[in-house]
């Protein structure tokens, strides 16, 4: 299941010019995007800011995920704004 804010989060972050990559449908704790900016590289979570905090949690699967998670850049967004902060933090 991908959240209701999905595609305009990916439309946002390609507009600024990355590449995104849809991961959600992997699951098991897998982050939603694979982004690509300027030589580098993030992973993102994607929740809706829409929904009440309880809904936005990360489930167990996420939590451990995040926790094992060994490489560069992983964060949690809940808005195009965030998502461009991600961008930001990659420049």
């Amino acid at each position: 299941r991908i959240d209701a804010n999905h595609l305009e989060i990916v439309y946002a972050l390609r507009a600024a010019g990355a590449t995104v990559q849809s991961l959600a449908e992997i699951g098991g704790g897998c982050p939603d995007l694979l982004c690509g900016f300027r030589g580098k590289t993030a992973l993102i979570e994607v929740k809706d800011s829409r929904q009440p905090p309880s809904k936005r949690q990360l489930t167990p699967d996420q939590l451990r995920w995040h926790r094992e998670w060994n490489g560069g850049t992983l964060a949690v967004v809940c808005d195009v704004e965030s998502a461009l902060r991600v961008l930001k933090v990659m420049a």
